[in-house]
């Protein structure tokens, strides 16, 4: 049995709940209610052409929703780590049509070795706090070893600063990960600044997000 590091759609599939579709789509309320606010800022920050590798896609809707709104220059590579995703990620790039989206592949964020060799940006959305933190130290690593001088590395979810929660909803989901999942939890966003500076990222610039989320767009130091 392949063993699955970072279980991620286990957990989403109790607390986001996908709406599963008559065929392999599965949707993601959740994603309706921060992709614009996520694409905003990637359009202030995402090339104008080049590729754009998402890390643990889950259902695909967020990557296809960027896809749309950018243009075919633009190419997006879909990975997930579960089966079922990268169907459900086919599956809405089949319905919709776009041209933009590669067939989405298996990625272990914690390998050494990526089934992609080079990206122009690299996008993580809501994983960190649902993996171990091995996971994020094998984003972090990898994206440094994938990205151009001035490549982008975007991460999105929920963070402590200073070691406190920034809302009480916050300090009650962090407990309830680490409950289903001693290695799971809120991270601080400060030692993740310091894992990707250590790995020749800029400092990140910093948006605070919708429901107490927040965005981090870290830059690649040229080597």
């Amino acid at each position: 049995m392949r063993h699955d590091p970072y279980p991620r759609l286990k957990l989403i599939s109790v607390d986001i709940l996908y709406v599963m579709t008559d065929d392999h789509r599965r949707h993601a309320p959740a994603t309706a209610r921060n992709r614009e606010a996520i694409l905003a800022v990637l359009q202030r920050h995402l090339p104008s052409k080049g590729n754009v590798l998402e890390i643990a896609s889950g259902s695909g809707e967020h990557i296809l929703y960027f896809a749309q709104a950018n243009s075919s220059d633009l190419v997006f590579q879909p990975t997930d780590i579960d089966e079922a995703a990268r169907a459900s990620i086919d599956a809405w790039v089949a319905s919709c049509g776009v041209s933009n989206v590669r067939r989405a592949i298996e990625l272990d964020a914690t390998g050494e070795v990526w089934p992609v060799s080079s990206a122009d940006a690299v996008l993580c959305i809501n994983m960190v706090h649902i993996a171990p933190w091995a996971a994020t130290e094998g984003l972090v690593r990898g994206s440094a070893r994938i990205l151009p001088a001035q490549g982008i590395l975007y991460l999105y979810g929920p963070y402590r600063f200073g070691g406190r929660h920034t809302a009480p909803s916050n300090e009650a989901f962090d407990a309830d990960l680490r409950r289903r999942n001693p290695e799971w939890g809120v991270r601080d966003v400060e030692a993740v600044v310091d894992l990707a500076t250590a790995h020749g990222f800029q400092s990140p610039m910093i948006e605070q997000m919708p429901a107490n989320n927040v965005s981090l767009v870290f830059r690649r130091l040229p080597r």
